[in-house]
């Protein structure tokens, strides 16, 4: 039975014609029942002409609706001229109505509810009934009024329900496009996020492996042991490293955190000291101060805070020449967290921090800028009087609005 109904659906021009058949068959019956009887206006072949006429409108009404509402109208308009009274086959009068104000334009809708409502009016003006009076004659002409009007009212409804739908699957597949765009862009967003740690983590870790191995290779014959503590810090440091790009890599495959393996948390503010520790080990004396009270941080303020000192002291190391120093400042405030690093190294053009090198590579400053601006916060970078180099961002602890 499923399947039987479908194949209904999708042939309706098929489920017409058959109607259309059937009231052919009662109208005939009709006519030829009429036919010489009293009082009967017409003749055989004019009602069967019509009767044809009008089931071919009932079968086609789907496919062409407003040519065949202005054929049926005709055909109406010719039963009153050539004096061919009612019979069944003028159902298809409401079945045009109905049909119109559903699926038809919007003139053919609005004639065919003007026509609809005056033809019972012409048809008991043509044909009045016998012994009755001119309010009997009205109320029939008002009672054969109403099934007219009831299609038309149908009809538009469903024209109106039907729009009513449209308009929802059209709404509901904007916004699934609208949430696949957002999607895609959150994406992007993110993976832009990790290329800029992934950068973080790179010229950090290389920067201080390249710093201890030209170390070790200086006091290799020297002092062994200063050597080994160098190549030591170089396969830590190299280990750490690895760690966090096969995380940052793994992400980027698949789009989700890496169930299995080894998993390095991303940093905070209280492993910057642990940082500072590095590069101290790796030759970068560093005066690494708190102010104010600590206290639990968002997680995007404590990562920004964490690579910016990671990549001011980066930068040091790369450009700031020998015997340089530098001093990180941790600052608490009531409503956010302050960050100042310096350094009195003879410094470097402020393009080679707008890039992150020499080479031209990387993010250097504007990747700062960039972290920066996530959080809601503002960074101040440049050369300071008399030598070296000094980054100032206050990070607040509630986004800007």
């Amino acid at each position: 039975m499923p399947r039987f109904y479908d194949l209904l659906r999708r042939h309706p021009t098929w489920v017409d014609t058959f109607w259309a058949v059937v009231l052919f068959g009662l109208s005939g019956l009709s006519v030829v029942n009429l036919d010489g009887a009293p009082g009967h206006h017409g003749t055989l072949a004019g009602g069967m002409a019509v009767s044809a006429v009008l089931c071919v409108v009932v079968a086609l009404r789907r496919r062409f609706p407003e040519p065949l509402l202005l054929i049926a109208f005709a055909t109406g308009l010719a039963q009153l001229l050539l004096d061919i009274e009612t019979n069944v086959a003028d159902f298809a009068l409401l079945v045009i109505t109905y049909t119109v104000a559903a699926v038809g334009a919007r003139w053919a809708s609005r004639l065919a509810l003007a026509v609809s409502l005056g033809a019972a009016t012409l048809a008991q003006i043509r044909w009045p009934a016998e012994h009755s009076s001119f309010l009997g004659q009205s109320a029939i002409a008002v009672f054969q009024t109403v099934p007219f009007a009831l299609a038309w009212v149908l009809g538009d409804s469903m024209r109106t329900r039907r729009a009513y739908f449209a308009q929802l699957e059209e709404r509901a597949a904007r916004l699934e496009k609208e949430r696949e765009a957002q999607s895609k862009v959150a994406v992007a967003a993110e993976r832009a996020r990790i290329a800029r740690e992934l950068h973080d983590v790179v010229a950090h870790n290389v920067s201080v492996m390249v710093v201890q191995a030209d170390g070790a290779a200086y006091v290799l014959d020297a002092a062994p042991d200063q050597a080994k503590k160098a190549l030591e810090t170089i396969s830590s440091t190299g280990r750490q490293a690895l760690a966090e790009m096969r995380r940052l890599l793994g992400v980027l495959r698949t789009g989700e955190p890496q169930e299995g393996g080894e998993y390095v948390p991303q940093p905070d503010v209280e492993q910057i000291d642990d940082l500072v520790e590095k590069c101290r080990s790796s030759g970068l004396p560093v005066d690494f101060k708190v102010e104010g009270t600590p206290r639990p941080l968002p997680s995007g303020v404590e990562l920004t805070a964490y690579r910016i000192v990671q990549e001011a002291l980066t930068n040091t190391r790369k450009h700031g020449g020998p015997n340089t120093g530098a001093s990180v400042r941790l600052v608490y405030f009531d409503d956010g967290l302050g960050l100042l690093v310096e350094d009195d190294g003879k410094g470097a053009p402020h393009e080679l921090y707008e890039e992150g090198g020499a080479d031209g590579q990387g993010h250097g400053l504007i990747g700062m800028r960039e972290r920066v601006g996530m959080v809601g916060g503002t960074l101040d970078a440049g050369p300071r009087p008399g030598g070296g180099f000094r980054i100032s961002a206050l990070l607040p602890l509630k986004p800007a609005h």
